[in-house]
C-alpha cells in the first residue's frame, strides 16, 4: 500500500524503484501501466491521465510470459501495435530480434530456448510496441548471475539507442546503480508512521466532535464512512529518498563513487557493509 507518493520522470530517463519486499514497488509500476487503479490521486503519462490499460506503456515481468504455442518471432509480433501491416510487422520483428541477439532463433518455440533467451524475447516484444515508457518488474531476477549482467548491459544499450523512458523495479542495488539515472527508495519510515498515526487520531477527534453536535447520529453513518475512506494506513509505504546516480550510462561497475553509493543505499535498506577502501596511487 502506498501513500503520499509524488514522483516525476523525465522523457528518456531511467528510474529504478528500490526497496524491501512488499513496499509497493510493483504496485507503483502497475499503476503507471494502468494494470491497477489508485484509490486516490492520479497518474499521468505525457501529461494525460492514465485510465485503464495504458497503450503508451509496455511491461516486462520477472517471467517471460511468452505464449508457448507460438514461435519466438510470433511472440514478438504479438507486441506490435494494432493495424501494423504484414510487411511492416516482418521488418519490425526481424529488427528487434536482431537487437536482442535472437535473429537465428525466430522459429524456435519458447521451450526450445534458455531462460535468458526467453527474457530477451520478452524484451523484444515490449520494445516492438515502441512504447513511450518501458516498465520493467524485476525482469532479470530469475536469471543466473552472468546472464543477468549481460541482460543489464543489453538493456542499457537498447535504451540508449531508442531513448525510451524506463521505470525499473529491482531488489538489486548494483543493478539500480548500473542502469538508472535516479534511484527511488521506497519504504515505511518512522516519520511516515508517526504522521499517519497523528492524522488518523486527528480525524477520529474531528469525527467524534461532529457526531456530538448532530441530532441523535442522524448522519453519523454517512460521516463515519467518509472519514474511514480518508484514514492513512500506518504501514503505508512512501518515498524515503531519491538518489541521483553520478556518471553517464553505461557506467563502470567498478567505479569507486558507485561503490560508496552502494554502501549508502544498502545501509538505508538495513544492510550494513564495510566502506570501500580508498584507492591509492
Amino acid at each position: 500500500m502506498l501513500a503520499d507518493v509524488d514522483l516525476s520522470v523525465a522523457a528518456g530517463e531511467v528510474v529504478a524503484l528500490l526497496g524491501p519486499s512488499g513496499c509497493g514497488k510493483s504496485t507503483l509500476l502497475r499503476l503507471v501501466g494502468g494494470l491497477e487503479t489508485a484509490s486516490s490521486g492520479s497518474v499521468r503519462v505525457d501529461g494525460r491521465e492514465v485510465r485503464g490499460i495504458e497503450a503508451r506503456c509496455a511491461v516486462v515481468f520477472q517471467e517471460p510470459r511468452l505464449l508457448p504455442w507460438r514461435s519466438i518471432e510470433r511472440n514478438v509480433a504479438f507486441g506490435l501495435p494494432r493495424g501494423t501491416s504484414r510487411e511492416r510487422a516482418r521488418t519490425e520483428v526481424e529488427h528487434w530480434l536482431s537487437v536482442v541477439g535472437l535473429a537465428e532463433f525466430g522459429r524456435h518455440r519458447p521451450r526450445q530456448v534458455s531462460g535468458g533467451m526467453a527474457q530477451r524475447a520478452a524484451l523484444a516484444r515490449a520494445l516492438a510496441r515502441q512504447p513511450g515508457v518501458l516498465l520493467l518488474d524485476e525482469p532479470f531476477a530469475a536469471l543466473d548471475a552472468l546472464t543477468r549482467l549481460r541482460m543489464q548491459d543489453l538493456l542499457a544499450e537498447v535504451q540508449q539507442a531508442a531513448g525510451t523512458t524506463v521505470l525499473l523495479v529491482t531488489h538489486d542495488v548494483d543493478e539500480a546503480l548500473h542502469l538508472a539515472d535516479r534511484v527511488v527508495l521506497l519504504g515505511t519510515s518512522e516519520r511516515t508512521r508517526e504522521e499517519a498515526g497523528e492524522r488518523n487520531r486527528e480525524e477520529a477527534r474531528e469525527d467524534a466532535g461532529e457526531r456530538t453536535r448532530e441530532d441523535a447520529g442522524k448522519n453519523a453513518g454517512d460521516d463515519a464512512g467518509k472519514r474511514t475512506g480518508n484514514i492513512t494506513p500506518p504501514g503505508a509505504a512512501t518515498i524515503r529518498s531519491i538518489v541521483e546516480v553520478p556518471g553517464i550510462r553505461p557506467r563502470d561497475r567498478g567505479d569507486a563513487e558507485l561503490a560508496a553509493l552502494r554502501v549508502q543505499l544498502l545501509a538505508e535498506l538495513g544492510v550494513h557493509t564495510p566502506a570501500p577502501a580508498a584507492a591509492h596511487p
